[in-house]
């Protein structure tokens, strides 16, 4: 998976494809726990399906970052993967943007207004 810090408070992710996807997940939720204030957006290009177990991963890492008053936004999710998470309930939970730009505009358009609270 690749890490990349896109700015001091929000980390951009490359999702690799099963079944790397869950130890990388793994990583992903520690680094977020070590790292503490921080926005990620994870880059589905790469995934052809998903998991249980990843999905699970996903959800813990949500969880992570919501508790926190932090945000987590998926983007570039191929038709099939988005139709998986409608499926299962799951299109609500998390929050989809088109592309990385459209997703890293988000959460710089939040975090402008967090910190003047």
């Amino acid at each position: 998976m690749g890490f990349q810090n896109w700015s001091d408070d929000i980390i951009l992710v490359d999702l690799p494809r099963e079944p790397r996807m869950r130890s990388e997940l793994k990583t992903l939720v520690e680094i977020v726990r070590d790292r503490g204030d921080c926005d990620v957006v994870v880059d589905f290009s790469s995934v052809d399906i998903m998991t249980s177990t990843s999905i699970s991963g996903l959800l813990r890492l949500r969880k992570l970052l919501t508790d926190c008053g932090h945000r987590l936004i998926f983007c570039n999710v191929p038709a099939a993967t988005r139709s998986v998470f409608s499926v299962v309930g799951l299109d609500e939970v998390f929050e989809f943007a088109d592309d990385k730009f459209t997703a890293l505009a988000a959460i710089q358009s939040t975090s402008g207004s967090r910190q003047k609270v």
